[in-house]
């Protein structure tokens, strides 16, 4: 849910911080109040494109921040922020969303105090908030979203299918990639094994060995400082061993304890620590000796390995890895060239390969398609139902599928395996007896828009997840007992998700769990000002009359409206 929003310097808003609770909240207020730009700073959340005009005049910058609170039902968020590596807290479930406008025209955006795209938001927003006005209903009113609304209605019976069926849809893109990169023309794959024939010979005479220039490194250090490691060597082994030094001190101290070994058993432990000691530095000190034996200073040497580091590295630099790197690319080249070398035979393979996986994953894209018919039957009675309850009771509501045409052959048409199946699903619908169904998004009249909107809106609700719906005056040319229907339907979408309303409908004020009163007034500066206001009982009743009258409030007007309101108690309960 959206539970706190801060705008500054937005529009005409100089500051405004609401906060929203669960069920229904309804805005309020004259036409030109600022109702609407509530909304538009709510999508800019959402990852609406930034305007400079929404930047208050003489303001630096538009600021809108957005406190959520995701519950269990909001996977698809938590995922959606760990795959783009936003920090959540999960104990608290909360999200922050940011948006800035200067007046210079950047858009600012950040999740949970990470900067983030403009397309990233919109992704994490479409998870977080679905806003539905007269003239824009989103993801309903899309026809490339209604396969997704759909498969949300029933995701459990879907699931499993549509994990076999991606693993082997992607399997069989990969295996279509290699296949078009095989079966470039003919001068390309001559050029492309020229190429690979050459940077393999140059790789394979630099007989190029596992960590060399890490070795090659330290053995360059060594030689490069050949006089101190001498010198450092000589010098302790000398401390140590030569005559009159440290383990002739050290012998004369062991006999002098060993001395005292029979007195008590604390003399008795100096004396075996000392000589443990005393052991370890003789052995120590002929190591030293060994060492220095053995160094000996090859001013050749050094330049074998400055002609051979030069080399790695200007390998390294030419092809821009790293020599483990480097001798993996080796291998690789090898491959691709005997695949090209041998490239009908390969080609043939991957036909082969090709017809296989896509055979199987046509097996499953029929299951899919056969499992959303059933689903799709379902969800048509579920929203006819609904449609009654709006008083569209002539109304008639249809899921159509079809396909793309594409390679793969079924059932006597060419289609193409898409990433959700072989389905192209569009939701239809007709108002009027004898007329035919239509695409969904081509119905003309706005209020059977609003019902049809809502109807759908009731009943996949409960399945999407989205934390927050918006309904933004979606009321709009109706009246009456479908006023009144229309109310019912909002508020009964807000037992599932919370919702937000703008309406000049008192039959929806009246429903409201939470009600607000959006005023503009002309600040001491001369600056008009959108204010909100959260009303209280006595005021929801006086701003219901008002809604009722159309101006003037009166007593019967406010008889009229505790009636109303009454009425929606006992309609709620």
């Amino acid at each position: 849910m959206l539970a706190q929003i801060t705008i500054k310097d937005f529009a005409i808003i100089d500051e405004v911080s609401l906060t929203f609770d669960d069920g229904l909240t309804v805005l309020t207020g004259e036409t030109g109040a600022g109702k609407s730009i509530i909304i538009d700073a709510i999508q800019l959340l959402a990852g609406a494109r930034a305007s400079v005009e929404y930047v208050r005049h003489q303001a630096e910058q538009a600021l809108i921040e957005g406190l959520f609170f995701i519950d269990s039902r909001s996977d698809s968020v938590q995922n959606l922020l760990e795959q783009f590596d936003v920090p959540v807290d999960y104990d608290e479930g909360s999200v922050v969303v940011e948006r800035r406008i200067t007046a210079k025209g950047k858009s600012i955006c950040k999740v949970n105090g990470k900067l983030i795209t403009l397309a990233v938001l919109k992704e994490i927003g479409r998870q977080l908030i679905d806003i539905h006005s007269q003239h824009e209903t989103q993801s309903l009113m899309n026809p490339d979203s209604h396969i997704n609304l759909l498969d949300n209605f029933a995701p459990n019976r879907l699931q499993q299918t549509k994990e076999h069926y991606k693993e082997l849809y992607d399997e069989l893109q990969s295996l279509r990639r290699k296949y078009d990169e095989l079966s470039h023309n003919e001068q390309e794959v001559v050029q492309r094994i020229d190429l690979l024939t050459f940077q393999w010979q140059e790789l394979n005479e630099a007989n190029l060995e596992p960590k060399e220039d890490e070795q090659l490194e330290e053995e360059r250090r060594q030689l490069m400082n050949y006089e101190r490691i001498y010198e450092g060597l000589n010098t302790a082994y000398e401390s140590l061993a030569a005559e009159s030094h440290a383990l002739d001190y050290l012998g004369h101290a062991m006999t002098a304890l060993e001395s005292l070994e029979d007195v008590n058993d604390e003399f008795k432990q100096l004396s075996q620590q000392l000589k443990t000691s005393y052991y370890s530095l003789e052995e120590l000190s002929h190591d030293l000796r060994n060492r220095v034996d053995d160094l000996e200073f090859q001013p050749g040497r050094l330049d074998e390995i400055e002609t051979r580091l030069f080399e790695l590295n200007r390998l390294k630099r030419k092809y821009g890895l790293e020599l483990n790197e480097l001798m993996t690319r080796m291998a690789e080249m090898e491959e691709e060239l005997e695949q090209l070398q041998n490239k009908d035979t390969h080609l043939q393979s991957l036909e082969k390969e090709i017809h296989e996986v896509q055979k199987d994953a046509l097996t499953e894209a029929e299951h899919l398609h056969k499992l959303r018919q059933e689903i799709a039957n379902d969800l048509s009675k579920a929203i006819q139902y609904e449609l009654k309850d709006l008083y569209l009771e002539k109304a008639q509501f249809d899921v159509s599928f079809s396909t793309q045409s594409g390679p793969v052959a079924w059932r006597d048409q060419n289609i193409k395996l898409m990433k959700q199946g072989l389905d192209l699903v569009q939701f239809l619908i007709t108002t009027n007896p004898g007329e035919p169904l239509k695409p969904l998004h081509k119905v003309a009249s706005g209020g059977e828009i609003s019902r049809i909107m809502l109807a759908i809106k009731s009943i996949l609700s409960q399945h999407q997840g989205i934390t927050s719906v918006i309904f933004d005056e979606v009321d709009t040319g109706v009246s009456g007992r479908v006023a009144q229907a229309i109310a019912q339907k909002i508020h009964g979408v807000s037992s599932q998700s919370q919702v937000l309303c703008i309406t000049h409908l008192p039959q929806v004020a009246s429903m409201a769990d939470h009600h607000y009163l959006i005023e503009k007034d002309i600040t001491e500066k001369g600056f008009t000002n959108t204010s909100v206001q959260k009303l209280d009982q006595q005021e929801t009743i006086d701003e219901v009359g008002r809604m009722i009258s159309g101006g003037e409030l009166t007593e019967t007007t406010t008889q009229h409206a505790e009636e109303l309101i009454k009425q929606a108690a006992s309609l709620k309960s």
